[in-house]
């Protein structure tokens, strides 16, 4: 009798450690679910802010240009005024050679 009784209380106490891992192994898949989704999120947000930073760039790297264009085409902006200073500083240095 008593080994039966021994026997119970290790089937019970199996049952219950069985159910205890079972609920450890719930609450484990729940934080894992729940970290995914905060990684997914983070991996966007780099993303994004990737893309921001990488459009800021190109835009600046385009104003130079125009602005570089700008200061080395004749005719056009501040390339025209510097034509023209250079033609008037020219001329003043010709006018001081007569």
């Amino acid at each position: 009798m008593e080994n039966q009784n021994r026997q119970q209380n290790q089937q019970q106490g199996g049952q219950q450690n069985n159910g205890q891992q079972g609920a450890a192994q719930n609450v484990a898949n729940a934080i894992k679910g729940g970290a995914d989704v905060v990684f997914d999120a983070a991996q966007n947000t780099i993303q994004a802010t990737e893309n921001i930073a990488m459009t800021a760039v190109d835009e600046t790297a385009n104003a130079i240009s125009k602005t570089a264009n700008a200061a080395t085409t004749p005719g056009t902006g501040e390339g025209r005024n510097q034509q023209q200073n250079k033609q008037r500083k020219n001329q003043g240095q010709n006018n001081q050679n007569q």
